[in-house]
């Protein structure tokens, strides 16, 4: 899943670009609103996190020409300037929410959650995959257990992916750094087990005894459906 992200102070641009890609997210980052337009229009990413303050083309005039074109993809704007009349002027353009500066990660990732699930169709979830008692909705990022919602990331949500797509087979932890993390990252196995193990903390009826991620010693992981 694709992010946008512009924002024209460099430490900034860095910092959430690094966030954003940890969370499992593909980012475009853009220094100025200018680049912006023209990374959505290659790329039409799924969510568009735009700074307000910017050279060539400010936030509010992007927010206004991506919004003629595209009038459901969220837009959240990133902003210092934080009076009511500039938060009153992003939201009447069309953007689904305003993140006043400074804030922390877990605030911008679960509105960048939020905001996502907002745009699924009218059951609020979208696509949905069946792992054994687990409902998973990749769109959504969530997941349902007995009707209680389980929050997951991005890379959550594409290691039980890559799992179901091979149900049955075990999953090389190559497989996993390749797919989940992708071939410009460097994780190692240890990373991998880490995310797994929370993982299972999160969807696993009994983490001791994993039912949907399997260890397959020597290789890496399985789900099975029986």
């Amino acid at each position: 899943m694709k992010i946008l992200l512009a924002e024209d102070d460099p430490l900034t641009l860095d910092a959430l670009t690094a966030c954003f890609e940890e969370e499992g997210f593909h980012t475009l980052a853009a220094p100025d609103g200018k680049q912006a337009l023209e990374l959505w229009r290659e790329h039409r990413p799924q969510l568009l996190c735009l700074d307000i303050m910017m050279p060539e083309i400010d936030g509010f005039e992007v927010c206004r020409r991506v919004r003629a074109k595209d009038p459901l993809v969220p837009i959240l704007f990133l902003s210092a300037k934080n009076e009511e009349i500039d938060v009153v002027a992003g939201l009447g353009l069309g953007a689904d929410d305003f993140i006043r500066k400074p804030f922390t990660r877990a605030e911008v990732m679960a509105r960048i959650r939020a905001a996502l699930r907002r745009s699924q169709p009218s059951n609020g979830k979208g696509r949905c995959i069946r792992m054994r008692d687990l409902s998973v909705y990749p769109d959504a990022l969530m997941a349902e257990r007995g009707g209680h919602e389980i929050e997951l990331t991005r890379r959550e949500v594409s290691i039980l992916e890559l799992l179901h797509r091979h149900a049955g087979l075990p999953v090389s932890r190559d497989a996993f750094l390749d797919e989940c993390w992708g071939m410009d990252y460097f994780p190692d196995s240890r990373t991998l087990d880490q995310h797994v193990l929370m993982l299972r903390k999160k969807i696993e009826a009994d983490p001791a005894k994993p039912a949907v991620i399997a260890t397959v010693r020597g290789t890496g992981y399985r789900y099975s459906e029986v």
